[in-house]
């Protein structure tokens, strides 16, 4: 069982521990390379692994204009990070006054007091501390002060690019989403509450569930072939979606609409998680109702033989 934490006052069971400090947004195959080397350590050193993430996302709290970034949601990314033997979680809440913490006072009051890190892994760009002043660098210079080893693991390359969360959003905005999947090592996915909307759908015969996409990375507005889960225990849906702005409609505000295979009944309130299987096309403005019918036609089809 995960133990999780709000604030790194943490149990003395989890003192001592290897370290991993990061975003680790989407829990892509880079971040799975350094989880594979801490279980590693885990088992030569006989210690617990330890994650620490802070939610907002800094870069998200420092630029407030940027809505739509993330990979995946806080509770998505703690489900995932249980995959892979970690034994207890922090997730720091960032605000303004724990972001003027100064860089030596976290090393030594954070990781050295309260977390007592025997080995704390971070990427090479790792930055920490009021105004980023801290890096890399820092953490070594204190290593034998306060008992610590720093581990920077080399980042993964794939098709002679560094795997990161960047790269990954950079491939969703393009319409590469089959690229995304592949470097996520699954198939990404939005996860929530179905809305009531404008019934557009349901007036076009083809109804649809409306979902709000928060703070996701907005993917390429467009068609998608998905697949829905209601609950963890359900069988999977094959669906459509439309992501974006149905411009058909003069729809301004982004919208996550799914329609359902062989499916009837109310999902008003209830939780969802669509996972996108394939692009199929980008948003198009129709000059009627009847010509955007005859295309989700043609789109049904394809989605439907989509696995």
């Amino acid at each position: 069982m995960v133990k999780l934490y709000s604030n790194f006052s943490i149990k003395n069971i989890h003192k001592g521990s290897i370290i991993l400090i990061g975003n680790f947004d989407g829990v892509h195959l880079g971040h799975q390379k350094l989880f594979k080397l801490a279980k590693s350590y885990k088992k030569k050193y006989k210690l617990k692994i330890g994650v620490i993430n802070f939610d907002p996302m800094p870069k998200m709290f420092f630029n407030p204009s940027l809505k739509n970034f993330r990979l995946s949601s806080n509770n998505q990314k703690l489900d995932l990070l249980k995959n892979y033997d970690v034994d207890f979680i922090v997730t720091k809440k960032f605000t303004k006054i724990f972001s003027k913490t100064k860089s030596t006072n976290f090393i030594k009051n954070i990781l050295y007091k309260n977390i007592n890190a025997k080995f704390i892994f971070v990427s090479n760009n790792f930055r920490f501390g009021n105004k980023r002043e801290g890096d890399v660098d820092l953490l070594v210079n204190y290593e034998q002060k306060y008992n610590y080893k720093v581990v920077k693991p080399k980042p993964l390359f794939i098709d002679k690019k560094i795997v990161s969360s960047s790269l990954i959003r950079n491939l969703l905005q393009n319409g590469y989403l089959s690229k995304a999947n592949k470097l996520l090592d699954r198939k990404w996915s939005i996860q929530g509450v179905v809305q009531k909307g404008r019934q557009v759908g349901k007036k076009v015969g083809f109804p649809t569930c409306n979902i709000d996409i928060k703070d996701y990375v907005l993917a390429k507005p467009g068609v998608y072939a998905v697949k829905v889960l209601r609950n963890k225990n359900s069988k999977y849906l094959k669906g459509i979606a439309n992501l974006g702005y149905r411009p058909t409609f003069n729809q301004r505000k982004i919208l996550l609409e799914v329609h359902l295979f062989n499916f009837s009944g109310n999902l008003y309130d209830k939780y969802l998680s669509v996972e996108f299987l394939k692009f199929i096309r980008k948003e198009k403005k129709f000059k009627n109702i009847d010509q955007l019918r005859s295309q989700i036609k043609i789109d049904l089809n394809i989605a439907k033989k989509t696995k």
